[in-house]
């Protein structure tokens, strides 16, 4: 409960306050993003299989924005920044799909 409202205080105050994002994190904001969805549709998805917890909610997701950042991050010290990125954008994207699919059966079964 405690993670659902954090995330509408955040968008709410994000949509507001429209916070400036230094030019050097800008290539990164949208690999965080999409970690943090992953982590937020993980939440929601052991939620309804009755094994969330708050610690591992956390824990998870953090080390999947810190994660993907630094592979990102790593890409373009290397020189191959975007085929990263895509490699990272692809592996969360199978992972949201994963769980918004989990999601939809958990709500359509009753």
């Amino acid at each position: 409960m405690a993670a659902i409202l954090g995330l509408i205080v955040g968008v709410i105050a994000g949509i507001f306050l429209q916070p400036d994002i230094p030019v050097a994190l800008q290539p990164y904001l949208p690999i965080m993003v999409v970690a943090a969805l992953d982590a937020l549709l993980g939440a929601a998805r052991s939620y309804f299989e009755r094994s969330f917890s708050d610690r591992v909610f956390v824990i998870s997701f953090f080390s999947n924005v810190i994660t993907a950042t630094l592979l990102v991050f790593l890409g373009n010290q290397l020189g191959v920044g975007s085929q990263l990125s895509t490699a990272v954008i692809v592996v969360l994207g199978i992972r949201i799909f994963s769980n918004v699919s989990s999601l939809r059966r958990f709500i359509f079964k009753g």
